[in-house]
């Protein structure tokens, strides 16, 4: 699993992913055969193996292996025409138990493995899956190729949708200033990609601070004075909410560069916690999120099916359930295997299109937000394939 910026403490566990999916289907006809992975019966109960963090003694795992089962169980009920024969696995939260469970599932019949969720556990089950492939809870592209796909929306599928909008916007010359830790160097390597990618895109130049209120500051007069002999249209910050942004959206602005001046744009999320949306230079500020009424539409088929409210990743489950589901019923035997997880078209779900990538990576579509007067507004809403706006 791969943690952002806590402030200026180390790297958290907490999953940035993509929320929920209520339904999917499989998008277009055909694809590959024979790369990697099972043939089944697609006539029969397919065998999916669920691996889920339960079992560690940690209270917030156990919750959160609860949310997943629910969601993966949500999936089967709305599935048409296609069984899934569910083995649950409890991992522990450890990658040790994530193998030997893993190699379980495998000499059991499991045909794919969905799960687990750290992204040392995701490795560990790929090794020990032994060609059976595993669709993990984690966005971390570290541990995704072979037989591994992580499932969540990586920092280069966020990074890419925001600097192609600004490129067709007329905002393409991007400074780019992000926190001297992991994370945020991670996070300003995927821009920079993005950059070097997109038509009409170019760097503007690159500002780093060290992760401290002070650092901030000490920075400011840089970012500052660099946009402004750069000519930056954009200012793509690779900060989170729970860090530097409530500092830089102050101070950036108080030191010349106005919202109404340049963009603003963010790697994470703006709308989370509520309270950052009052920010003044988060005004008219860019960052991508799943379709905002989709992903209300699971929230309230879980809560009526359970009672609570799902946990922020438990989607991927139903995603997951749901993506074997839309293969099995198109009646391939190599459904399951890396060619036909892979197909081009992808799968449209109710927070938008999604696909698995060769390099085992999640492509997913995503709207681009903005924050006005203090409320978050779609202003390019996800496109509906992948050869839609956007893509």
């Amino acid at each position: 699993m791969f943690a952002f910026l806590r402030g200026a403490r180390k790297l958290s566990g907490a999953i940035v992913a993509v929320l929920s999916l209520l339904w999917l289907t499989a998008c277009g006809g055909g694809f590959g055969t024979g790369a990697g992975g099972p043939r089944i019966d697609t006539s029969r109960p397919v065998p999916v193996a669920l691996l889920v963090p339960r079992g560690g003694g940690n209270a917030a795992d156990d919750a959160l292996a609860a949310s997943l089962e629910n969601a993966a169980r949500l999936a089967m009920r709305e599935l048409d025409g296609v069984t899934v024969d569910l083995r649950v696995y409890n991992t522990a939260g450890s990658a040790s138990q994530a193998a030997t469970v893993a190699g379980q599932a495998v000499s059991e019949g499991a045909k794919v493995i969905l799960g687990p969720v750290y992204a040392q556990n995701a490795a560990a089950a790929g090794r020990a899956a032994r060609g059976v492939n595993v669709l993990a809870f984690s966005n971390n592209p570290e541990v995704a190729g072979g037989n591994v796909f992580v499932l969540g929306n990586t920092f280069q599928n966020t990074a890419n949708r925001l600097v192609r909008y600004a490129a067709a916007s007329g905002k393409g010359n991007i400074l780019v200033v992000n926190g001297q830790n992991a994370a945020e160097e991670i996070g300003r390597d995927t821009v920079a990609r993005a950059i070097a990618a997109t038509p009409g895109a170019q760097s503007a130049g690159n500002v780093t601070f060290e992760v401290s209120q002070t650092g901030v500051i000490n920075a400011v007069p840089t970012i500052t004075s660099t946009a402004r002999s750069s000519g930056a249209t954009s200012v793509f910050l690779t900060s989170g909410t729970d860090g530097a942004i409530p500092f830089l959206a102050q101070l950036l602005p108080e030191n010349g560069l106005s919202p109404a001046n340049i963009q603003y744009i963010g790697l994470q999320r703006w709308d989370i916690p509520a309270s950052a949306r009052t920010l003044p230079g988060l005004q008219g500020g860019w960052f991508a999120i799943p379709d905002p009424a989709l992903q209300e539409q699971f929230q309230q088929r879980y809560l009526a099916a359970y009672g609570a409210q799902p946990h922020a990743i438990a989607g991927l489950a139903y995603d997951g359930i749901a993506a074997i589901g839309a293969l099995v019923k198109a009646g391939n035997a190599d459904a399951l295997t890396g060619a036909g997880l892979t197909q081009p078209q992808g799968f449209v779900g109710v927070n938008g299109v999604f696909r698995l990538r060769g390099d085992g990576t999640a492509e997913r579509g995503l709207a681009i937000a903005s924050v006005q007067n203090k409320e978050i507004v779609v202003i390019d809403p996800a496109p509906r394939s992948f050869s839609g706006a956007g893509y």
